[in-house]
């Protein structure tokens, strides 16, 4: 992984954060690691979802196009709807079942699944309810994710500047656009695919790249002389604030 990048910018925007109402499944403590950021707060969104939760064999890896991570239990897929096209990817969800609360990592889609279903890994399911029971009514909502640490640009194999795919890992909150600059210094809009992945078309140029992210609370991480690192990972020097 690359280092930080030379400069970053933070924008905070959060004037729709969801307070109260909830069940308080999330832990405002939950990522107080080293010192790092506190997360596990609101993600702007107040509404509570409900549906069912199920169970499959997740690795980590899934639509989301993420690194597959057998070692992590706490992923799920979301339902098809609420997937949204992958831009629920990344986004972390605080479910409440019959026996407990967990919060989980949304890494894959459910095209089966009714909206408002989760499928959890098999080692989040019993965390919330008794394998043996399959399928347990839920209520869930979103939240910001335990991390610490700046957001990660990943290159997808095959990037060059004539096709440039770009997705952004470690990230608080769910990512709702990303912008590179172009020569003529204006920003350009570039769209998501339901892979998971921003992807250029016509590319980016050589780099490097100076890079726009916006969360779906609307804050605003800008980065530059971000490089591409073709199937590899260049480290962005700002984290997204969480949502208390």
């Amino acid at each position: 992984m690359s280092g930080a990048r030379g400069m970053w910018v933070a924008v905070s925007v959060c004037l729709a954060c969801g307070g109260g109402g909830g069940s308080g499944t999330a832990d405002a403590d939950a990522d107080s690691d080293s010192g790092g950021p506190s997360g596990g707060g609101e993600v702007c969104e107040g509404e509570v979802h409900t549906g069912e939760a199920t169970y499959y064999a997740a690795d980590g890896g899934g639509n989301c196009s993420f690194d597959a991570d057998p070692g992590d239990p706490m992923v799920a897929a979301m339902n098809n709807v609420d997937y949204a096209a992958s831009a629920v990817c990344g986004a972390c969800v605080a479910i409440d079942g019959p026996d407990g609360s967990i919060i989980v990592r949304i890494v894959d889609s459910c095209p089966g699944c009714p909206q408002g279903d989760i499928d959890l890994s098999e080692g989040a399911f019993p965390m919330i309810a008794a394998m043996e029971l399959g399928r347990v009514p839920i209520s869930w909502r979103y939240v910001s994710c335990a991390t610490s640490g700046p957001i990660v640009y990943h290159f997808k194999e095959g990037s060059s500047e004539w096709w440039t795919a770009v997705q952004i890992r470690g990230h608080k909150n769910p990512i709702a656009s990303l912008e590179f600059k172009d020569e003529g210094g204006q920003w350009q809009a570039v769209p998501r695919l339901d892979y998971n992945y921003f992807v250029a078309e016509q590319g980016m140029g050589p780099g490097p790249y100076a890079f726009r992210v916006t969360d779906t609370a609307g804050n605003v991480l800008e980065d530059s002389d971000v490089p591409l690192v073709e199937a590899g990972d260049a480290a962005g020097a700002g984290q997204f604030p969480a949502c208390e």
